[in-house]
């Protein structure tokens, strides 16, 4: 069903947009600013949206002829259409019947032509790559993007522009599979690339394999945000089940920082437990091994009691503890936290770096079967490796990112504590058998959270 909207599209904030996708459809929309035509009487724009999009307004202008054109061929997206309300009290919706519905879309197959045509006129030997991404790294990629177009310009001649997705991460995997035609992904788990693999087959199995460090280009953990002074007096895991305290943590569901925080939690258990975490894998600790496992169910079961509101990804989260002032903590990426200490004050904030912590492995992929079909292979290849260079990798340190050369984590050492990190593999297997164990339906999670 084509859904037609009516707002103002360019006055939506970012936090309103969950008002906006409400399981149809979601909120990676495209403006397409010089394409105005007359509905009821009053000045209107087509707005395409892509389903399944994360919380990011993403306004292009040429670029949107491929979205467009992706509107026309995949009966998965959905259509917005957006003019000014400001005279209005409230969003208006409605859906089109058949024949009204048989005239717009053949007023979009031709209009669409004209757009193609003129923006390929306008960036004649231009190349797009979609990047599709998790909630946090809206800043490191858009200097990073920057980065890399003026060298590839310089190196190859060629101007490339890169649009960006950003939402919880297992919400963008989910789009991608769903036809979202992304070059790359850069994700917040193995899991969700994975699953691009096991869904729809359009990234290799071997993908970690091609690039170094399994495809991670830098690391993060899991820190504590909390107000100013740390008035709950939070230090620990421990203390984020304590009755009055409440934890703002996004939803494991839909987002990875969710996922990584939920093992560091459990896992911390399972190190208080144990003693020693090689215990996990040593038969004659089974025993010992599964009571750890039962307190940890238990624990994380009293933490999301103390969850008062469970956003889809990181950024949506931020936003509730930082601007709603909702909550006591924030389960945060490291780069997440120092950002928001820069962006609204030293004064309004604190980091909390817990005893215990968890190594998260951010991976990027190229999208096999979309690369080769649009042939930017080679660009998509340039563009990930580009991320191992000093510069990505400077860049990756600049925006509170642990970087994975050895030399540019020197110089940025005292900028990134020194943590006892969990290692997923060690503790939990893989990420698929967390997966399996935690986050499907029916698993750990949905057993311990009950809305």
């Amino acid at each position: 069903m084509l859904t037609f909207q009516f707002t103002n599209f360019s006055k939506i904030p970012s936090s309103n947009l969950t008002v906006l996708e409400h399981g149809i459809f979601a909120a990676l929309y495209l403006e397409i600013s010089f394409f105005p035509v007359s509905f009821h009487g009053k000045p209107t724009y087509i707005t395409a949206a892509v389903r399944g999009q994360g919380n990011d307004i993403q306004k292009r202008r040429c670029s949107c002829k491929i979205s467009l054109a992706r509107l026309l061929l995949f009966p998965q997206y959905s259509v917005l259409v957006s003019h000014d309300i400001s005279h209005y009290n409230k969003q208006k919706e409605f859906f089109m019947n058949k024949k009204s519905l048989t005239i717009i879309v053949a007023f979009f197959a031709a209009t669409a032509v004209t757009i193609l045509t003129g923006c390929q006129k306008a960036n004649e030997g231009d190349v797009l790559l979609l990047n599709v991404s998790y909630d946090p790294t809206r800043e490191f990629y858009k200097e990073f993007n920057d980065a890399f177009t003026e060298h590839y310009k310089k190196e190859k001649g060629i101007n490339v522009t890169i649009d960006m997705s950003h939402g919880g991460s297992s919400k963008q995997a989910r789009s991608v599979v769903d036809g979202l035609q992304a070059d790359v992904v850069t994700l917040a788990l193995a899991y969700d690339i994975d699953s691009i693999h096991d869904v729809a087959q359009l990234i290799n199995k071997d993908w970690q394999k091609q690039f170094s460090e399994n495809s991670t280009p830098y690391t993060s953990t899991i820190v504590f945000l909390v107000r100013k002074g740390n008035p709950k007096n939070i230090k620990t895991w421990d203390d984020l089940v304590r009755p009055g305290i409440q934890v703002i943590t996004p939803n494991p569901k839909t987002s990875g920082a969710a996922r990584w925080s939920y093992l560091a939690g459990w896992g911390h258990i399972l190190q208080k437990e144990l003693g020693d975490l090689k215990k996990i894998n040593d038969p004659q600790f089974a025993a010992e091994v599964e009571t750890a496992h039962q307190k940890a169910f238990e624990y994380t079961r009293i933490l999301f009691q103390n969850v008062p509101v469970l956003d889809t990804g990181a950024r949506g989260s931020t936003m509730t503890f930082v601007q709603r002032e909702i909550g006591d903590v924030l389960l945060a990426w490291e780069n997440e936290a120092i950002l928001s200490i820069q962006e609204f004050g030293t004064e309004k904030f604190d980091i909390v770096f817990p005893p215990i912590s968890i190594l998260a492995e951010p991976p990027v992929a190229i999208v096999d079967k979309v690369v080769d079909k649009r042939g930017t292979r080679e660009i998509a290849e340039a563009y990930l490796n580009f991320l191992y260079t000093k510069t990505g990798q400077e860049l990756a340190a600049k925006h509170h990112y642990r970087p994975r050369d050895k030399e540019v984590a020197a110089k940025y050492a005292s900028k990134f504590p020194s943590l006892n990190l969990i290692v997923l593999d060690e503790v939990f297997g893989s990420w698929h058998q967390a997966q399996e164990t935690h986050f499907v339906d029916g698993g750990t999670f949905d057993q311990i959270y009950q809305p």
